[in-house]
C-alpha cells in the first residue's frame, strides 16, 4: 500500500504531501487542476523516464517520493519460499475462474529484488524516491540507496499498476490478449516452459543454418582458422618465455659493460693479476688467521670468530656466482639475432592475436575447436538436424497442452467478461476469446495427425479478444468495434476478473470513466470499490456516482500564492465533501445539489455495507450529516 506520497516542484505542484488509505482512494476537481500531474509523479517514482521539462519553472530539482507498507508483499515472499515446487504453476481457481498462484508478469519476489542492491525493509517499510534535475538528470533511490533506473522499475512493477487515459489502448493490441488471458487462466510457467524450449530450438536452428550457409564461405573461413592454427603451432610458444628472452636480450646488448662489472667485482674480490693490490678475500683470510693467534692468548672475542668464517664464506659463494655469470655474458652477435628474431615473431602474433601468450594459444584452441567443427560439419549438420526435430517435437506437445488449456480458459473468461460487462450496463453485449493457429509445413507438429502449425516463444496460438456490443452484430476485433466508453468498460470488467492474480497491491485508474455517462458510473464506482477490497485503489474521476462511493476523498485544485500557480489537494469529509460533489452534480452549489449529493452519499454507504465481506470492517466512508 501507498501509505504517504510526497512531491516536491512537480511541473505546477510546488509542494505536495498527501497520506493516503487503504481501499478506494478517489481525486476530483476541475480539468487542468493537476489531478493527472500526480499520476505522472508517481508514474515518475515507479521508474518511467522523465525530462527536465517536468522541474517546476525556476526550481533546481523535482522530487517524487512515496513510502510504501509492504508488509503483506514480504509475508507472500515468505510464503512462496516454503510452497511446494510446481504450487505456483497449478494454482487455485477463484472466482471466475482466476488462479491465485499465477506469478506471471512479477519480476521476482520483493524481497530477492531488494537484495540484489543491498537495500532491507525497515519496519516493514519500504521508501521509493527519485529526483529530476533541471538538467535533466535523473536519480533514484530505494530506501535512500542510490539505485539504476532499472531496479527501480522492476521493485515498482511489483508495487503499483497505472491505468493511465491511454492505457486501456493496450486492450486494444491484440499481442497483448494472449498475456491476459494467460494470466486469467494461471498459465505463466507453461508458457515459460514453451519459450524455453522455442529458444533452445533457435539456437539448434541458427547453427544448423550456419553450417548450411555458402560453401564457398566455408572454405574461405577454414583456409583461415587452418592458416591460425598452423601459424600459432609452428610457432611452439612457451608461456612465460617473453619476459626470459627480454631478460637475455638486455644481457647480450650491454655484454660488453656487464664483463668490465664482473671483472671490477673479481678484482675486489680476488685482487689485480699483477698482485699490486689485495683482494677482500685475502684481507679477509689474513683477519681469520690474526683473529685465531689473540683467541689463543684472549677468548674475548671468540663470539666473532663464527662471523668472521661466515664472511669469508659468503664471499666465497659471491665470487662463484660473479664466475658464473662472467661466462654467460660473453657477447654473442647471432644468438642476440635469434633472440631478436623470436621476440618480434611473437610481437607479430600478439597483434594478430592476443596480448600475451596465454591469450594467444586460447585463440589457437578456440580455432581449433571450430576448424574441427567445420571440418566435420556434415555430421554435426546431421546431429543438430536430430536435435532440432526432437525440439519441435517436444515443442508440439508442451504448446499442444498449452493450447487446449487456453481453450478451455478462453470459455470461462468470454463468461465471465460478459458477467462483468452485463453489471457495466453493456448487458447483451457478447464477449469471445479467438484462438487461431496458422499451418505451417516448417512448424511443430500437433496431435495424433501431427498437424503442423507455426509457433513463437507464446506457443502455436494467436489471441485476439472480440466483441458482439448489440445483439445481432457478428464479433469483430475490440479495436474496430468498441467506443472509448466501451474500452474503458472493458478494461474495468478485465481488471475485475484479474483481480486475485493482479501481483501490485496498488492500482490507479486515472479517468477510467472517460466516455462513460452518469448511469454506468455507478456500476463502474461500485467495480472500483470492489477492487478496493483486494488492493489500494488511487481513482482520479469527474463522475460524482464514483466519487461518492470513495473510502477516501480529495479535491485537487489550482491556487495562486504570490504570482505562481500551484496545486493543492485537500482530504474531504463532511460539509465540504458534500459542496464537492453537489458541485460536481450540478456546476454550482445549490440547497438542492446538496440535497442530491447527501442523498448520494447515503446510498453509497448503504450499497458497501450491503456488499462489505463477512468478518470486514465497516464501510470506511460515513454519510456526512446535514449542516
Amino acid at each position: 500500500m501507498l501509505a504517504e506520497l510526497t512531491i516536491s516542484n512537480f511541473a505546477i505542484i510546488e509542494r505536495l504531501s498527501l497520506t493516503l488509505g487503504p481501499g478506494f482512494n478517489v481525486f476530483t476537481g476541475e480539468t487542468g487542476a493537476g489531478k493527472s500531474i500526480i499520476i505522472d509523479a508517481i508514474s515518475a517514482l515507479v521508474g518511467e523516464r522523465m525530462g527536465a521539462d517536468v522541474v517546476r519553472a525556476g526550481a533546481e530539482r523535482a522530487i517524487i517520493e512515496g513510502i510504501f507498507d509492504v508488509a503483506a508483499l514480504l509475508r507472500q515472499d515468505g510464503a512462496a519460499s516454503t510452497r511446494p515446487a510446481g504450487a505456483a504453476a497449478a494454482g487455485q481457481t477463484g472466482a471466475d475462474g482466476v488462479s491465485d498462484g499465477d506469478a506471471d508478469d512479477a519480476g521476482g519476489s520483493l524481497g530477492a529484488l531488494l537484495a540484489e542492491i543491498g537495500a532491507e525493509p525497515e519496519e516493514n517499510q519500504l521508501i521509493l524516491s527519485r529526483e529530476v534535475t533541471a538538467s535533466g538528470r535523473s536519480v533514484a533511490r530505494v530506501n535512500g540507496r542510490v539505485a539504476p533506473l532499472s531496479a527501480l522499475q522492476r521493485i515498482a512493477s511489483g508495487l503499483v499498476d497505472i491505468h493511465g487515459q491511454g492505457a486501456h489502448l493496450t486492450l486494444l493490441r491484440p499481442e497483448r490478449h494472449i498475456f491476459y488471458l494467460d494470466r486469467y487462466a494461471g498459465l505463466g510457467a507453461e508458457r515459460e516452459r514453451v519459450a524455453a524450449l522455442y529458444a533452445e530450438w533457435r539456437t539448434t536452428r541458427r547453427e544448423l543454418e550456419r553450417l548450411r550457409s555458402d560453401e564457398r564461405e566455408i572454405e574461405r573461413r577454414i583456409e583461415l582458422l587452418r592458416y591460425q592454427v598452423d601459424e600459432i603451432a609452428a610457432a611452439r610458444l612457451v608461456p612465460g618465455e617473453v619476459e626470459d628472452l627480454e631478460r637475455e636480450r638486455r644481457m647480450l646488448a650491454n655484454a660488453e659493460r656487464l664483463g668490465e662489472l664482473t671483472a671490477t667485482v673479481h678484482a675486489a674480490l680476488h685482487g689485480d693479476e699483477e698482485g699490486e693490490t689485495t683482494g677482500a678475500l685475502d684481507l679477509l683470510a689474513t683477519a681469520q688467521r690474526a683473529l685465531a693467534d689473540l683467541l689463543r692468548l684472549d677468548d674475548t672475542l671468540a663470539g666473532q670468530r663464527d662471523a668472521l668464517e661466515q664472511a669469508l664464506f659468503t664471499l666465497e659463494d659471491v665470487s662463484a656466482a660473479t664466475r658464473d655469470y662472467q661466462d654467460q655474458v660473453a657477447a654473442d652477435p647471432a644468438r642476440q639475432a635469434e633472440v631478436e628474431e623470436r621476440l618480434d615473431l611473437i610481437s607479430k602474433l600478439r597483434r594478430k592475436y592476443g596480448a600475451t601468450i596465454e591469450e594467444i594459444l586460447a585463440f589457437a584452441e578456440q580455432a581449433a575447436r571450430e576448424l574441427d567443427g567445420l571440418a566435420n560439419r556434415e555430421e554435426r549438420a546431421a546431429e543438430l538436424q536430430a536435435q532440432e526435430q526432437r525440439l519441435r517435437q517436444r515443442i508440439g506437445v508442451v504448446a499442444g497442452q498449452l493450447s487446449q488449456r487456453r481453450r478451455t480458459a478462453g470459455e470461462t473468461l468470454a463468461q465471465a467478461m460478459e458477467r462483468q460487462l452485463d453489471e457495466l450496463n453493456m448487458r447483451k453485449a457478447r464477449f469471445q476469446t479467438r484462438i487461431a493457429q496458422r499451418s505451417d509445413t516448417g512448424g511443430a507438429p500437433i496431435g495424433e495427425d501431427e498437424t503442423r502449425y507455426a509457433f513463437t516463444a507464446t506457443g502455436i496460438d494467436q489471441v485476439e479478444f472480440m466483441i458482439a456490443p448489440n445483439p445481432g452484430e457478428p464479433f469483430k476485433p475490440l479495436a474496430r468495434t468498441a467506443s472509448g466508453g466501451e474500452t474503458s468498460r472493458l478494461m474495468l470488467a478485465l481488471k475485475t476478473i484479474l483481480a486475485h492474480a493482479d501481483p501490485a497491491p496498488v492500482l490507479i485508474f486515472d479517468e477510467i470513466d472517460a466516455g462513460i455517462s452518469g448511469r454506468s458510473g455507478q456500476v463502474v464506482g461500485e467495480k472500483l470499490w470492489g477492487l478496493g477490497q483486494t488492493h489500494q485503489v488511487l481513482c482520479i474521476t469527474h463522475l460524482p456516482q464514483i466519487a461518492a462511493l470513495g473510502d477516501r476523498h480529495f479535491q485537487v485544485a489550482k491556487a495562486l500564492r504570490g504570482d505562481r500557480t500551484i496545486t493543492e489537494v485537500t482530504a474531504l469529509a463532511g460539509d465540504a465533501q458534500i459542496d464537492e460533489l453537489g458541485q460536481m452534480l450540478g456546476g454550482s452549489v445549490t440547497a438542492a445539489s446538496r440535497a442530491n449529493a447527501r442523498e448520494l452519499l447515503a446510498r453509497a454507504a448503504d450499497w458497501k455495507r450491503s456488499h462489505a465481506a463477512p468478518g470486514s470492517a465497516p464501510a470506511r466512508s460515513k454519510t456526512p450529516s446535514a449542516p
